[in-house]
């Protein structure tokens, strides 16, 4: 796999001061109005689920078990907005793999979960015990099982208390990964300060730290484009494999994307890159504006479908390849020119592993 490797470069004198203003600018803009606010609303949306759970088990019904599986839709909304920064303290305390272990490439996560409600192990139904169990047991990936995966719709009677309150310690434990990284953002001390005041360990200046920002978009698409959708989206039809899609099994895989899509969308305005610019540049963030207005039209109209059945629809499956056309045309517009013209210069650096 290929990823832009966004390194910074000198400016001139005359340029520098003003450059690395408009810099910090920027980020701040990222933080004050992408970054904090997003945290905010996956805690929100944490805490509803970890009700609606907790409810689910102890009046088990049908109508309980489709509100829980509603507060899963849309914690999964406000986790593809925050997911794009990858960075901070979603980095801290294996944070980032505990709450979404992906991909599963071997399925051994899976088994895990399987066995866990299987062996109806008590172990799983403590949260403070499963935060330091293996991280594919204990996030999005093993919750999503919980309430989609096979024999989730015994969750609506009473024959499936243990498997409901396995998902109440994943719901409680998610919060806590929540509530943990948006005090951190928040706080007047915590990271934000560290990105937005550089000079320090991690940013030794404002074009380290713009860099840090831009990195956001070119690895946010990498994300999209070559993780998740060529997880799962074959050169041909016949390459396809629905199952290895992220969120299969509660139809949502579209809506991750979309979610993630949008989320690099909103930064780019929040944190007001454009204005960064000449007037005889203004193309360029109106380049990039119209590619993602392009990507979500293409994956929106997927949005809510059983991922099995948009592969098996010729229409709806050119839908996918364009996506992979528009982000490749994104990643070159952001990691390319948009970086060239704030000093900034984007090069190919091969990867091992996702």
């Amino acid at each position: 796999m290929f990823r832009y490797l966004i390194l910074g470069l000198g400016l001139g004198a005359a340029t520098a001061a003003g450059a690395a203003d408009d810099g910090a600018r920027a980020v701040q803009h990222a933080v004050d109005n992408f970054v904090r606010p997003a945290y905010v609303s996956l805690l929100a949306n944490a805490s509803a689920q970890r009700e609606a759970m907790e409810t689910l088990c102890t009046t088990p019904s049908k109508a309980d078990l489709e509100m829980a599986r509603g507060r899963f839709r849309m914690a999964v909304e406000t986790l593809s907005a925050t997911e794009i920064i990858r960075f901070g303290p979603i980095s801290e305390d294996n944070r980032l793999e505990r709450q979404l272990f992906w991909p599963d490439r071997k399925g051994a996560g899976l088994r895990q979960v399987q066995a866990a409600i299987a062996e109806k192990d008590p172990s799983v139904t403590d949260a403070k015990v499963l935060a330091g169990k293996s991280v594919a047991m204990q996030g999005f990936g093993a919750l999503e099982f919980v309430l989609f995966g096979t024999g989730s719709d015994e969750l609506a009677g009473k024959e499936a208390a243990h498997r409901c309150a396995y998902g109440v310690a994943i719901a409680e434990n998610l919060e806590h990964i929540a509530s943990s990284v948006s005090s951190n953002w928040s706080s007047a001390h915590g990271f934000a300060e560290t990105w937005t005041e550089p000079g320090n360990d991690i940013y030794r200046d404002e074009q380290e730290a713009l860099t840090e920002l831009l990195e956001v978009f070119v690895n946010g698409l990498e994300l999209v484009r070559d993780v998740r959708l060529n997880g799962f989206l074959g050169t041909e039809p016949a390459g396809d494999k629905a199952r290895s899609a992220l969120f299969w099994r509660s139809d949502l895989t579209a809506d991750s994307l979309a979610g993630n899509l949008e989320a690099l969308h909103a930064l780019f305005d929040a944190s007001q890159l454009g204005d960064m610019l000449p007037t005889d540049m203004e193309w360029l963030p109106q380049s990039i504006d119209f590619e993602f207005k392009n990507a979500a039209r293409a994956i929106t109209a997927l949005e809510g479908k059983p991922i099995a059945d948009v592969l098996a629809d010729p229409q709806m499956r050119g839908k996918l390849d364009y996506l992979r056309v528009v982000t490749t045309s994104l990643s070159d517009l952001i990691g390319r020119q948009f970086a060239g013209q704030l000093g900034i210069t984007a090069g190919f650096s091969s990867l091992d592993g996702d």
